[in-house]
């Protein structure tokens, strides 16, 4: 009886830990998912920017939509700094093995070369295990899964000019996208070279309607698409925040539900 009483006085408390830990995540994931709305707003007028420029009867290039052959493909891996978030962070490392295995049984005579950037603390230590012949990490020291605006928009800065270089040939990003707090989807996003299907996913704009440009459609293409990539960047990162939050709010409700046994 004694031991009996000492472990429900445990689980009550653990409870009470449990429950403490959940209140936090609801206002974290509240707070991220309102910035993760801010951002969409950007992202959309971008958009709306490029379907204009589309639309217009005119001829435009971008070193940003450019295709090579992949000899080096960079993959930004996003993850948690804390853990007690179930398997969120896991299911984030699976989906990078999977590309490099993938990628690993396809090679020819020239294999690709993995460049794997890892943002958050549990990445980075992920990443060390996947140190090999054709992986290099690189360590973005500005960047956590919680930098600002401003380091995001440097490290962004900095992929677009490796990209441009051609010290890269691909980069992707692999991170949690939020649909609810219930619902959280894995994807893998590219963000450089842009993918013409991409810069078309928004309405179509009556081509009936006349725009007048200053300066010229191709100047304004080249300077619209980098805001395009950093926010497909920003859009990728705050949902990664918010799925990482109500990922740790699941996991407190399935620790504090009652089990069959109980009821």
């Amino acid at each position: 009886m004694r031991d009996l009483k000492g472990r429900i006085g445990s689980v009550a408390s653990s409870e009470k830990i449990t429950g403490a830990m959940k209140m936090i995540s609801s206002a974290k994931m509240h707070k991220a998912e309102s910035a993760l709305r801010r951002v969409r707003p950007f992202r959309d007028q971008i958009q709306n920017t490029i379907d204009h420029l589309i639309s217009a009867d005119a001829e435009y290039s971008s070193p940003l939509t450019e295709i090579r052959p992949v000899k080096r493909r960079a993959i930004v891996l996003l993850s948690s700094d804390e853990g007690l978030c179930g398997a969120f962070n896991m299911n984030l490392f699976k989906r990078t093995l999977e590309i490099i295995n993938q990628a690993r049984m396809a090679e020819t005579e020239n294999p690709v070369m993995f460049v794997v950037y890892p943002i958050g603390k549990k990445a980075s230590k992920f990443a060390q295990k996947l140190v090999g012949d054709n992986v290099e990490i690189v360590t973005a020291d500005e960047m956590t899964a919680k930098s600002s605006a401003e380091d995001i928009a440097r490290f962004t800065g900095e992929l677009t000019r490796e990209f441009i270089a051609g010290k890269v040939d691909c980069v992707e990003v692999v991170y949690t996208h939020y649909k609810s707090a219930s619902k959280q989807i894995l994807a893998t996003r590219q963000l450089l070279p842009i993918a013409a299907d991409d810069l078309a996913t928004g309405e179509k704009v009556e081509r009936n309607k006349p725009y007048l440009f200053e300066p010229d459609v191709n100047t304004i293409y080249n300077e619209v698409l980098p805001l395009y990539v950093l926010s497909s960047m920003q859009e990728a990162i705050c949902s990664n925040r918010v799925s990482e939050q109500a990922a740790r709010v699941m996991a407190c409700l399935l620790y504090t539900s009652p089990s069959p046994r109980d009821s």
